[in-house]
This record gives structure tokens, sequence and C-alpha cells, in this order.
């Protein structure tokens, strides 16, 4: 902690912003969530009023912290301690979307994320105020080691986990809190070296299932616990004297985060992505930066920083480096702040990128951004979307993905695809016949033609046989001027009547002879297009979407008999 505290002497900003942080949180009571908030899960399917509770719980310790760090005088450590022993007399530190029974059993320590995760907050604590929690009791120190040992070391280590073997977020993102609790609270050598040996081939098997191009197909905002995390995972490895060899693969993994990035904070929300404007955490991306020698990353942490407030308002940025506060990743990134503040600041502005394996498309002319995706309706956190795609002007959302709201039971349930966010009649995409596409791997994009500024694919193969449709090939375009083209053009095997298109505006439509009218853009078509209705959606919105899109989003149903031409022009130009 000596370079945390060296650095924050430096500046003092950033030290009082963790401070007064912490001093909110102070002389508070430490309010565990109750049992019929566990068990709403099971009867009712709401996950979200026991997941707030928990993560306010955690977020207050991780707050206290913090700011014992930065002061240094013990001012906080009361609370600290009450708050830790509460935490270590809970039953059990998960989910109950993660759990198989309605309350929780003190001898089922299941290891889910945020069982994991609670024990990294738990551990980092230990490291960071170690002298002091000794000071105040050896046996609070014990107890800590004691709890570790049957909450995460011994159930981790000594139980065959679906999550070791997994391509997705699970396993990382529980690996690394694995990694650091070991490091800190495991004193039985052999059984370290066991479990570093598995953490290790969890890693393999991660890093093997990911898609070469370094693309994460769980969506851009799971990407800061799915290839974030596995360098969470080498950093404790690195801890233990182990050498990693960064491969092209593992460095295309860190770079998905700004190959993703649109402009003004969004990024690409393909898949589950909870908020389009939440991914970028420069504790994450400096850290990662570094280790990776990826100048582009190390500036687009520093433009993140800057545009956020961190100088002025670390602790602001810090409240949000996850569900609660990421307290390890936090330190570690402090101790590196000397070297962060002489970091340009640069926003990274791609003119193009591909990625083979997810299919996925983006390019920028002349302010304009245009993203495609094709791939399988049965990716991880997968939305039936094959052949959607996303227009921004200026950084600002012209024509969008809905993302998804808050998870419920249905939301990883039999209902899934019931929700109208998972639905392709909610992304920028054809109903054909009436019909939407499926979910399931067979449900994919063919004849897949990429080149700079444009993708091509033929997305009838995502429908079910009862759309009747033999191709529906789309090519989504934009040339030197910014203007895009998406163009339609088909062949069914039955059916004569008109088909319908559908579009989700972030901005109010307004539909005039000239097009549709879209804020700074306006949409042209060709004659193909024989009628235009307008929906808004904001009444299907939960607080999570509404956060997301408080101006509502609409959705434009355009109805077009043969092959349709839209073009999305930039008004001044357009006029």
């Amino acid at each position: 902690m000596d370079a945390v505290r060296r650095n924050l002497a430096l500046w003092p900003d950033v030290r009082e912003s963790y401070i007064r942080y912490g001093e909110q949180y102070a002389g508070k009571p430490w309010l565990s969530p109750s049992a019929r908030l566990f068990s709403e899960f099971k009867t009712n399917g709401n996950r979200t009023r026991y997941e707030a509770a928990t993560f306010a719980k955690r977020r207050q310790l991780a707050a206290l912290v913090m700011a014992e760090v930065a002061e240094g005088k013990g001012r906080f450590m009361g609370d600290i301690i009450d708050g830790l022993m509460s935490t270590l007399e809970e039953t059990w530190w998960g989910l109950p979307a993660h759990y198989g029974t309605k309350i929780m059993l003190p001898d089922d320590q299941n290891v889910d994320l945020f069982n994991a995760e609670t024990a990294g907050l738990v551990a980092w604590t230990k490291r960071a105020l170690a002298k002091q929690l000794e000071e105040f009791s050896p046996l609070l120190m014990k107890r800590i080691d004691t709890e570790m040992e049957r909450r995460i070391l011994v159930p981790a280590l000594e139980h065959d986990h679906w999550w070791k073997r997994a391509g997705m977020n699970w396993n990382p993102w529980i690996c690394s809190n694995w990694a650091v609790s070991v490091t800190e609270c495991e004193h039985d050598t052999l059984r370290a070296d066991r479990a570093f040996s598995q953490i290790e081939a969890a890693m393999k098997c991660f890093v093997d299932a990911y898609p070469d191009d370094g693309g994460c197909d769980e969506g851009p905002t799971y990407w800061d616990r799915a290839a974030a995390s596995m360098y969470d995972c080498i950093l404790s490895l690195e801890g233990r004297g182990k050498r990693v060899e960064l491969s092209p693969k593992l460095l295309r993994m860190a770079s998905y985060c700004y190959s993703t990035y649109i402009a003004d904070g969004y990024c690409l929300n393909f898949a589950d992505s909870h908020g389009n404007r939440l991914v970028q955490q420069p504790n994450v991306m400096y850290v990662i930066g570094v280790m990776t020698g990826d100048v582009t990353m190390q500036e687009f942490a520093a433009y993140v920083a800057r545009e956020k407030g961190f100088w002025s308002d670390a602790s602001g940025m810090y409240d949000k480096s996850g569900n609660y506060p990421t307290l390890g990743r936090e330190l570690v990134f402090l101790s590196m702040l000397d070297k962060f503040s002489k970091v340009e600041p640069r926003e990274p502005q791609m003119a193009d990128n591909w990625l083979p394996r997810l299919q996925i498309f983006s390019a920028r002319r002349n302010g304009m951004f245009v993203a495609m995706k094709g791939g399988h309706n049965d990716e991880s956190h997968n939305h039936n979307d094959v052949g959607s795609f996303v227009v921004y002007d200026g950084g600002k959302p012209v024509l969008v993905d809905p993302g998804v709201g808050e998870y419920t039971s249905q939301t990883f349930g039999k209902g899934r695809y019931d929700i109208w966010t998972m639905q392709s009649a909610y992304h920028n995409l054809p109903k054909i016949n009436n019909c939407d596409q499926k979910n399931g791997k067979r449900y994919a994009a063919r004849n897949v033609k990429y080149r700079k500024g444009a993708l091509e694919m033929d997305i009838a193969g995502a429908y079910p046989d009862s759309a009747g449709v033999k191709r529906w090939t789309r090519k989504v375009s934009i040339d030197r001027r910014g203007i895009v083209t998406i163009d339609d053009s088909y062949e069914l095997s039955r059916g004569n009547a008109p088909q319908q298109l559908m579009l989700l505006s972030a901005v109010e439509p307004k539909v005039d002879e000239s097009g549709i009218l879209l804020g700074s853009c306006r949409l042209r078509m060709n004659n193909a297009v024989v009628d235009v209705k307008v929906e808004p959606l904001a009444d299907k919105f939960d607080p999570m979407m509404q956060s997301m899109w408080p101006d509502g989003l609409w959705r434009i149903v355009l109805s077009v008999k043969g092959r349709s031409v839209i073009k999305v022009i930039k008004e001044a130009e357009g006029s």
C-alpha cells in the first residue's frame, strides 16, 4: 500500500475525494439483506431487490476501506471492523438467482459470481489494512481466514464446478477473486499450489473457447468481467513469480474494449448490455494497457478519466467501477497513478474494425458511425439479432439496439425470448411473412462478405421455415461523406404481401414528404417503402431501460415491397 499512499499524497484532490466518499457511510448501521428478499427470486422472479440490498452493503464497506487507505488515521476502522464482522456472519455471499433453494443454508457454499466477488473484497480489505486489523484483534484475522476457507478456498478447490471449463465471464470473474483469496488467506502451500494450478487450467479453457478475433459475444459491457478479469488473474499469477506470455489473441481480447467504442462514452451494446455508457473504467483499462503495452488503451483510460472528472471526483468513478466499487482494481490502479498522470488523453476513433468470428463490423466516416452484426442466435447472452445494425451521428444515438432491461428469473429461463428486448422485432431487422427470428445456433447469417466500410450477408437462415424466405440479402455500408445505406433484397417461397422492416430510433421520428427526420439525420427511402408507422416504446420500459433511454425509444415500422434502399443522411447534407 506504500505506493498507493505516496501517490495519493501527490494528488490531494483525489485523496480527499475518497475520504469524503467514506464519510458518507461513517456511523451508518450495517444492514444485512433479509431472508424474505432472498426468497423473492423463487416466489415471484424478482432478483433486483435482494441485489440492491447486498450490493449497497458491499459498497459501504468498499467506500470505508478506501477512505481509511487514503486518510490513514484509523478514523474509519471501527466502521470497517463492524462491516467485516457483519459480512462474515452472513449465511452465504452470493445471489438468489445462483442458488438452489428458497433460503440460504450454511453448509451449501455454492461458489457463484458474488460469493467470489465478496471474497475478493474481503481479501483486498485484509491486504490493505492487515496491520490495523491485527492490532484490533488477531482473532478477527483468524475469523477472516476461517470464513474464507469454508466459503471459497475449499469449495472452489474441491468441487468440479462447471465454470472452470466455461468460455464466458463466470470463469475469469470467479477465478480472479479466487486467486486473490488464495494469495491473502490460504496458508497451506500445497493447497495454494493446487488452487493456482486449477486457475491456470480454467484460464486456458476460457481463452481456448474465446473467439480468435478477441471479441466478447456477451457484449461489450461484459468485457470488464470477461477478458479484463482474465488479466486480473494474470496479475495474481505474476505476483507468484509466474511469467505469462501475452499471445496475439490475448492482446486482441484486451483491445476489444476500444475496438467497439463509438464516441462520447457510447460503445456497441449488442447482446445483454445494461447500459452502453458504463463500460469504460480507467482503473482496469490503464492497468491492462500497461500490461499489454497498448498505448491506445492507456490514452483511452486517460481520456475517460478526464471526461468523467477523475482528478476532481475520483470516488465518483470508483463508485461506478462495478455492481459495487471494485476495491482491488482501484488499489492496483492508484499504485500506478504517478505514471498514469503523464499519459496524454485521447479518444479512440477507429475508422474501420472487423471481428470475423463474431461477424461484427464498424466504420466511421465524417462524424457518422455504423456497425452491424451477423453471427448466430445461440451466442452467450443472446438476442435474436442476426443482421441488426446501429447508426450514431457525432457520438449521439440515432438507430439503436435497445439493450436489455433488469434481470429476472425469466431472463435466463425458458421465457427469455418472450422478453421484448430479446426479439428481432425490436431490433433493426425485417419481420418476414409476419415471422421473427428464432433462437438457436442453426439460425445464423450466411454468405457473409466484408470490405472496409461495408458488410453484406444473407439473413434468411436466422428465420424459421414458416417465414417462407429463400434469401434475404442485407448490405449495410457507409461512404466517405458519412451516408449510411441499408440495402435489402429478398426472395420468398410463399407470399407476395409487403414485408415489414423495423427500425429502432433514439430520437422521436417526424415523418414528412421527404422521408423521416431523426434529429440531426434524415432517412430517405426508395419507392419500395409503401407505408410508415411509428410506435413509442417507453411504456415497455422497466427502471433499467428508463435509465438507459431517458428520452424514450420509438419503433419505426416500414412496409416494403421489393428491394428497399434506405439512406441515413446528416440533415445538413440531405436538405
